[in-house]
């Protein structure tokens, strides 16, 4: 094991060993290099008279640049638009984005967390996280309705056994009693799990209300308890999102911040959705563990191999995204813009609810639970869902996804309200062309 990763590991072992413990074996190696790195950042502050460390180049000491390039970037200096960022990511952006976290979940008020480091969005931050915390064979929690690229991402390239529980209960809300009983088997014959807690859920658009997000932490603190190491991810992708006066309207990550030693909460979220800006490619990972003795050695340890792994993929994200987002975040308009959008949001959410009450669609499908984030879900009754994605498309040009046999999930946040009944008539057309 390189000495760097040793000294790491120790760090992390005096504040919680149970949190070493959780540590895959690529985790535990994982380390933030010296040599080029930090030599180039010695230079930077020391060499006053030539630096000649650092592979880009420079014009006159500045940034060498094309002059069409930076055309397009009116507003923003080379060295903001062209250089690396660090595989932290820019300081700052960490810092607004942190500052922003207790600003949108009071309820962190009093605990200590990470500082988050920037991720090539919440896809790359999937992978890092698992790269870092799971092994093959490791139990993977998951409801039946979720995101298709966990498989890839934790099953495919790691290993991790997916182990699946009904979203729903019989009574619409979240499943409590299947996901506890998922949970506690799963927990019987492994010394670590990990949960993936998604809300606002994808696809279904369904967030847990205060209380369910109670129970769930209940749920996981007793199984911690108990001796079985957790691992909480909660992905936040479509964090603020949130339609219904019931929904939680904070992370599921501050229900879960000092609960015991053997439970970890990493949150996963970014710009991208919350703020609208899909192609930048701005994600976060932010840990909050039960620590002894002071936190911040221990958070900085998780950060440096956290670093690691990502100088290890993708080297660093975008530097030019990255000031675009902490440019924003800062802005005196910022709220408004932000409350704005939501407010659109909101009004598709509620007249898909108001058109979805109609009986006249009773027959053909049922409406699953949703409050919130980008998607809806229909749960067919007649037909199979992938020969009528296929029939919409080609007969009425009407673009779905189909999920599973019964499932077709609708992304109503790219459907103008005043579209929403025509939508939703095709589609019942198409189930009574299908019936025929």
């Amino acid at each position: 094991m390189n000495p760097i990763a040793q000294e790491l590991n120790d760090t992390i072992v005096k504040g919680n060993p149970k949190l070493y413990d959780m540590l895959s074996h690529v985790g535990k190696n994982l380390f933030f290099p010296k040599g080029i790195l930090s030599q180039g950042a010695e230079a930077k502050e020391k060499a006053h008279r030539f630096n000649a460390t650092i592979g880009m180049a420079t014009e006159k000491g500045r940034t060498m640049f094309l002059p069409s390039v930076m055309a397009m970037t009116a507003g923003l200096t080379p060295e903001e638009v062209l250089t690396y960022a660090p595989s932290f990511g820019i300081l700052p952006l960490r810092e607004v984005w942190q500052k922003d976290l207790f600003a949108k979940n009071p309820s962190m008020k009093g605990h200590e967390i990470s500082l988050p480091i920037v991720t090539h969005a919440i896809t790359h931050g999937m992978s890092v996280v698992s790269d870092m915390w799971v092994d093959p064979g490791d139990a993977i929690i998951l409801p039946d309705k979720m995101w298709g690229n966990y498989n890839l991402i934790f099953s495919v390239r790691r290993g991790g056994q997916i182990i699946q529980y009904p979203l729903f209960s019989g009574t619409g809300g979240f499943n409590l009693s299947g996901f506890e009983s998922c949970v506690r088997k799963a927990a019987e014959t492994r010394d670590k799990i990990l949960v993936i807690l998604n809300f606002p859920n994808n696809p279904t658009g369904y967030t847990v209300t205060p209380g369910e997000a109670d129970r769930i932490a209940e749920i996981l603190k007793s199984v911690a308890q108990g001796g079985t190491r957790v691992v909480a991810l909660t992905d936040d992708a479509y964090f603020g999102l949130f339609y219904d006066p019931e929904a939680l309207t904070e992370s599921i990550f501050t229900r879960l911040l000092g609960l015991d030693p053997g439970l970890l909460a990493i949150k996963l979220d970014g710009a991208t959705k919350e703020n609208f800006v899909w192609g930048l490619r701005v994600g976060f990972i932010t840990y909050g563990a039960s620590l002894s003795g002071e936190a911040r050695p221990v958070y900085d340890a998780l950060e440096r191999k956290t670093a690691g792994a990502v100088r290890g993929s993708i080297s660093n994200a975008c530097h030019l995204s990255q000031e675009m987002i902490l440019k924003t975040l800062t802005s005196d308009t910022y709220a408004a813009e932000k409350a704005e959008k939501f407010a659109v949001m909101k009004d598709r959410a509620q007249e898909v609810t108001q058109v979805l009450s109609d009986p006249k669609y009773s027959d053909a499908w049922e409406v699953y639970p949703f409050n919130s984030g980008y998607f809806m879900c229909l749960k067919l009754k007649t037909v199979e869902a992938e020969t009528l994605r296929v029939h919409l498309l080609d007969t009425y040009g009407v673009g779905h996804i189909s999920l599973g046999p019964t499932d077709l999930r609708v992304a109503f946040s790219c459907l103008e309200k005043e579209d929403t009944r025509a939508l939703f008539d095709l589609v019942y057309q198409g189930v009574k062309d299908l019936e025929e």
